[in-house]
């Protein structure tokens, strides 16, 4: 009776150790943890987006491209500068070497980002003061190369990183373009380059949803994200992509994230930083810290910004553009009192901020702008699909009819009223304003 009771237990024994126990199902993600891991994530996926879309036009690594003005056709263009682009590749046995020409009497700056759009140095005379132009070299920390006579070295953080160097284009562009033309650029061996562990294929009106989470580790093991407070959130990207492995996890997470996450992310856009007078003050730009939200916007909607030491940028958001609009800066407060290099207006779509053909061929007012000023002094500009009555046509940047359109601002060297955020530009005004909003406007100007 024994040995029968024994061999039952046994029996039972092996039963249970060989039936596969029915796994329990994984806790379920609160949704506002999946809005937070995608507004995260897709700062890098667009920074991802934009380095397979360069490789595909033709770039090579450590291999420099003069642009022509205008000759770029990213988010937000600065039409002020001309650009030269690059993307380097560094390891611990191979540099990259840039020569600079001397510059003077025009703004230029030589700006190094990150894999997640962190401006991590600025060459230009007011950060390199003892060495504003001729060679430096870029290395990886641990990298012992022997520098060239005359060669600074400078540090960067990552494997990879994307230069972009803007020069003035000024009253005398074909200068700016000679200068530019000088730069040149070679690595000092044959880095070892990984490929990208994503190839992102998609647009500012199509954002990605699960799939954004497929590859979240290799992403994350790629580029180091060296900001502070990042723990969290990355935490919560790994769960997800985790979770998405199930069958009916994914459809609820790509439900959540199309449904929430992305209508979230375009409601922060609309509340990116201070607002006053109609513009938007970007709350951190270039260097943005723990505020991954903010720095995803500026990949998304003007990827390569740089810090606010460099420009300061206001953003006018969903205006019409079958409107007029009309900006009057007052004689004492004129666009060039506010900085030291110069100032420009930008048109750009709503969507993809891009800018918008025109029949005049006109994308920005500057301070190179042949404009007219009021009697008084003042200045006033136009925004609109015709010319406005009572306009100068030099005066006037035209507006899509029918469309939405945005407007950035941009101060390069702010004063620092503009880079301590105390000074907000004039307000853009519908002409068709009724007689209150007139009378409002003729007081304010009357007393200046």
């Amino acid at each position: 009776m024994r040995k029968l009771l024994f061999a039952a237990l046994a029996t039972l024994a092996v039963i249970d150790i060989a039936t596969p126990v029915c796994a329990q199902p994984a806790a379920r993600l609160a949704d506002r943890d999946i809005v937070e891991a995608y507004e995260y994530m897709l700062g890098r996926l667009l920074v991802l987006r934009q380095e397979n879309l360069d490789f595909k036009e033709g770039f090579k690594w450590n291999e420099i491209i003069h642009r022509a003005p205008g000759g770029v056709d990213w988010a937000n263009p600065n039409l002020d500068v001309v650009y030269s682009e690059a993307w380097i590749a560094l390891d611990e046995k191979s540099c990259t070497l840039i020569d600079i020409p001397e510059i003077k009497g025009r703004y230029y700056t030589v700006q190094i980002l990150n894999g997640w759009g962190e401006t991590t140095a600025n060459i230009n005379e007011r950060n390199f003061q003892k060495h504003p132009f001729g060679k430096y070299l870029f290395c990886i920390k641990g990298a012992t190369p022997v520098l060239p006579k005359g060669t600074l070295r400078v540090t960067l953080p990552s494997r990879k990183s994307r230069l972009l160097m803007r020069i003035e284009l000024g009253a005398h562009p074909e200068n700016a373009i000679a200068l530019q033309k000088k730069v040149t650029m070679k690595a000092t061996g044959k880095p070892v380059i990984e490929e990208a562990v994503v190839k992102p294929n998609f647009t500012n009106s199509q954002l990605p949803g699960v799939e954004a989470f497929d590859k979240t580790a290799e992403i994350f093991a790629s580029e180091a994200d060296l900001n502070p407070g990042m723990i969290d959130v990355r935490e919560k990207a790994i769960a997800i992509s985790k979770a998405a492995a199930d069958r009916t996890q994914r459809a609820r997470i790509d439900e959540v994230i199309r449904k929430q996450a992305i209508p979230a992310f375009h409601g922060e856009i609309l509340k990116m930083g201070k607002a006053e007078n109609g513009w938007m003050h970007p709350r951190v730009v270039g260097n943005y810290r723990t505020d991954y939200v903010m720095r995803t916007i500026t990949n998304y909607a003007g990827i390569w910004a740089n810090n606010s030491k460099e420009v300061v940028y206001f953003a006018a958001q969903g205006l019409d553009g079958g409107q007029s609009y009309t900006q009057t800066f007052p004689k004492d407060a004129l666009p060039r009192t506010k900085t030291r290099y110069f100032w420009s207006v930008i048109v750009v779509d709503s969507v993809d901020y891009k800018v918008i053909p025109n029949a005049l061929n006109r994308y920005l007012l500057n301070k190179q702008s042949p404009l007219h000023f009021d009697d008084d002094g003042s200045l006033t500009l136009a925004f609109a699909p015709t010319l406005p009555a009572g306009i100068p046509e030099s005066n006037w940047l035209p507006t899509p009819q029918g469309k939405k359109y945005n407007m950035t601002f941009r101060f390069y060297g702010p004063t620092k009223d503009v880079s301590d955020g105390k000074y907000f530009p004039p307000p853009v005004v519908r002409t068709s304003a009724t007689r209150t909003e007139q009378l409002i406007r003729s007081l304010k100007k009357s007393r200046h």
